[in-house]
């Protein structure tokens, strides 16, 4: 990587840095840097002291996490940031949450953009917005340890210890006038006992921390079918979120915000026959306009069906 790319980098964190009030320490913590090479990239040192008397460069691959931290583009833009109805209301829903400290469910299609809003956001708010996202094989165990780890808070080895020390850890941000928020991402996965650990989370921090779940429709079926159940935990759980669910709009499959750039019919007709949702717009439309960059062609129908490996008869 060039030095003045190295330098550009640094003056847009140092930006960012003045911009948000932030330490060098949670800047460690977003990106992954260690924070000796960000004390040296911020005074314009790119080595490091490797011993020995040997010097080393800063390896790029931390510019490179620097960089995404603060939007800098290093590369072409395929795919750009458009206000469409979902990021905007989820946008508003996050704000309004993190400001009163509410708990909110956000549910929107598989495709519509949330992981994509929450990235977004969670930049915005460096100092005290935490995003887990929920795996499908989680435990409430590994559940609460991803939440740990994200608020660089002891790990221990009963969960009520686990949800204890991360609540207070949340609340003394909101003794130091902070607006804490805690997001879980693909919520649709919790299972019983984190949902019920929901409940506790909820228990200890309202008033004090914004908790917000979002996932698909999946996530409110489960917690509707468990309540009718009367699983155990569920029905308390319930009664806290019943108020608090908020459902994003239907996807535009027309895709105009995105289509713009795009001046073949054919092409405009193939994806909106063919795609579902933004996800898999981004899908073809990414790979089809670097190739089409690359080969110095404009983007056709024939040349996306090349780069999908669909034959020339049929589409999917």
């Amino acid at each position: 990587m060039k030095v003045d790319i190295k330098r550009k980098i640094a003056e847009k964190v140092q930006e960012y840095i003045d911009l948000h009030s932030i330490t060098l320490a949670i800047v460690s913590q977003r990106t992954g840097v260690r924070k000796e090479y960000l004390t040296s990239i911020l005074k314009g040192v790119y080595t490091y002291n490797a011993g020995s008397g040997n010097i080393g460069n800063i390896p790029d691959k931390h510019f490179l996490k620097l960089a995404e931290l603060v939007d800098f583009e290093l590369k072409k833009r395929y795919w750009v940031n458009r206000a469409t109805p979902q990021l905007t209301q989820m946008l508003a829903v996050l704000k309004e949450a993190r400001e009163h400290a509410y708990t909110r469910l956000i549910i929107g299609a598989t495709g519509s953009g949330k992981s994509h809003t929450i990235s977004l956001y969670v930049k915005q708010h460096p100092v005290d917005v935490f995003c887990v996202k929920v795996g499908s094989e989680d435990t409430l165990n590994i559940l609460l340890d991803k939440v740990a780890k994200e608020l660089k808070v002891p790990v221990f080895k009963h969960k009520s210890m686990k949800i204890r020390e991360i609540s207070r850890a949340l609340k003394m941000l909101y003794s130091y006038g902070k607006k804490p928020q805690l997001i879980f991402d693909e919520a649709e996965y919790l299972k019983v006992s984190a949902l019920c650990s929901i409940k506790e989370f909820y228990d200890y921090l309202d008033e004090y921390c914004s908790i917000v779940l979002i996932g698909t429709n999946q996530l409110t079926g489960q917690i509707d079918k468990l309540r009718k159940q009367d699983a155990k935990g569920i029905p308390q759980l319930y009664r806290r979120i019943k108020f608090g669910v908020r459902h994003l709009p239907t996807i535009d499959k027309s895709f105009k915000l995105f289509l713009n750039e795009v001046t073949d019919k054919e092409v405009i007709k193939f994806l909106r026959t063919e795609c579902e949702n933004y996800g898999e717009l981004h899908d073809v439309l990414v790979p089809c306009l670097r190739e089409a960059d690359r080969l110095e062609m404009p983007l056709t129908l024939p040349l996306v069906k090349q780069v999908l490996n669909i034959p020339n008869t049929a589409y999917l």
